[in-house]
């Protein structure tokens, strides 16, 4: 099994995906040899201290991830009615090797006291949650194999079941927040809307629960009724709702022409095709003689680090994208791929909810002058997790390193500031030319630089005029001059 870089944020699409960025690469997990009841699951809890303690990006505490394996053992012996005191506390040494050892006699003493009422596979599941919970990470997680596919399945393309929204954990309620419909999916077909926040799945409170746990309640299989109760604004008592599972295939990428040649591109999530579905459609908006573009990363999450890159590269024609720096490793910067095309005027929507991969984006082209930013200040997620897939489905991420934007900057729980500042505009009205006040700053700021190029176009000196001296080729305007 391998690992995989990723640039995780909290936002799940077509209830629902994980926005996030991830890469190949890492270690592999390896199975230890144990003794006789779940030796997969011990040898999972060993290879997770592994990672926990030498992995994240800041300095861990060995009795602190001790202690959350212990913790969440407990927690569900407790949850199953039993006496979570017998079991013992186990103390660190200064050796990772004699930390392993007490930690997996921990786990065989919980399966021979507690395995039968607990299940074998579930306390190693709990030691596992304990740990990434001991570094108080909010990135930092256990995902079970449902979470985990649920995940994947997102990100790497193809059709799942679902009912075509997009998540995240509202701020006041702490529980789950529509930010988006899938045009044409399920949800939108039964009426939710952009703001709603889903108070319960199937009577199960969301509250408190993370976009991967909310995630697995709402996924299920085609054909099958998903019932919620969904509290709207402006309404006093919540509704219930009930979707019937469909099978959703979501382009990563939209895009469409808005009038006066220009150009609009939504990008939904950062996909393993993303790159791929932008340049397609960048090059179907060449043909129909586009002047300008408004790639829009409002409500866009996060995803593939390599998408990201992908997507910058589209636009920013050289130099640096991203640099990665780790705890255990040198500051890596990736440059821009050379597949950007004729320079043009370009404006990216931003908001409260682009984070994660849509940042590195958005900071590498605020940073090499390539458009400008427009809306509201980013999410601000500048940090970088690791995914470790588990051999029996299920995974650990861990946030192993922070990212820096070509200028070295530092967005993490700050964010980027826009270059035009628009307030937030109601969910219902993304995308609408007619209401969208953000979209309608962007389009007079392309149409300002489509008459400034054009001005400029038709006062240049014709080529007999210009040859006697090389002035007037100097008077041109430069390629920053989109800004």
């Amino acid at each position: 099994m391998t690992s995989r870089l990723t640039l995780i944020s909290a936002r799940w699409l077509c209830a629902a995906l994980t926005a996030l960025c991830l890469v190949a690469g890492g270690n592999g997990f390896a199975l230890a040899a144990t003794s006789a009841g779940d030796d997969v699951g011990r040898s999972m809890v060993d290879y997770s201290y592994e990672r926990a303690a030498s992995e994240f990006y800041k300095r861990t505490d060995a009795q602190a991830i001790l202690d959350g394996a212990v913790s969440g053992m407990r927690a569900a012996i407790k949850g199953h009615g039993g006496d979570p005191d017998k079991l013992p506390l186990v103390h660190a040494t200064n050796s990772d090797a004699s930390n392993l050892a007490s930690l997996n006699h921990e786990l065989l003493t919980a399966d021979h006291d507690f395995g039968t009422m607990v299940g074998d596979r579930n306390m190693a599941y709990a030691a596992i949650d304990g740990m990434m919970q001991s570094l108080h990470d909010r990135w930092t997680v256990f995902m079970t194999p449902k979470e985990y596919r649920s995940l994947s399945e997102g990100l790497d393309g193809g059709n799942f079941a679902g009912v075509g929204i997009v998540i995240d954990v509202d701020p006041g309620t702490k529980s789950l927040l529509v930010v988006q419909t899938i045009d044409g999916g399920p949800a939108e077909k039964a009426g939710l809307q952009a703001g709603d926040v889903i108070l319960t799945v199937d009577g199960k409170t969301t509250q408190g629960l993370t976009t991967e746990q909310d995630s697995a309640l709402i996924r299920g299989k085609a054909g099958t009724n998903v019932q919620l109760s969904v509290q709207r604004q402006g309404e006093a008592k919540p509704v219930q709702v009930t979707i019937t599972r469909e099978t959703i295939h979501a382009p990563s990428v939209r895009s469409r022409v808005l009038d006066g040649d220009i150009g609009y591109v939504q990008v939904l999530v950062f996909g393993l095709t993303t790159g791929q579905e932008l340049a397609s459609s960048l090059q179907k908006l060449d043909k129909q003689g586009v002047k300008g573009v408004i790639l829009d990363l409002r409500n866009n999450g996060g995803g593939y680090l390599n998408a990201a890159i992908d997507v910058s590269s589209l636009f920013v024609p050289e130099g640096p994208i991203v640099s990665i720096d780790s705890r255990t490793k040198p500051l890596t910067t990736f440059d821009a791929e050379n597949t950007a095309g004729t320079p043009r005027p370009l404006a990216v929507l931003v908001n409260g909810f682009t984070a994660s991969a849509s940042e590195i984006t958005s900071g590498a082209i605020q940073d090499s002058g390539a458009g400008v930013l427009i809306g509201t200040r980013t999410f601000g997620k500048g940090v970088v997790q690791t995914i470790y897939p588990l051999p029996d489905g299920s995974a650990i991420k861990i946030t192993t390193a922070r990212y820096l934007t070509p200028n070295g900057r530092d967005i993490n729980a700050v964010g980027i500031a826009p270059d035009i500042a628009v307030q937030d505009v109601k969910a219902n009205d993304f995308g609408k030319p007619a209401t969208d006040g953000q979209l309608q700053r962007a389009v007079a700021y392309i149409q300002d630089r489509i008459a400034a190029t054009a001005t400029q176009d038709t006062t240049k000196p014709s080529a007999v005029d210009s040859a006697p001296s090389p002035a007037p080729a100097a008077s041109a305007a430069p390629a920053s001059s989109q800004q």
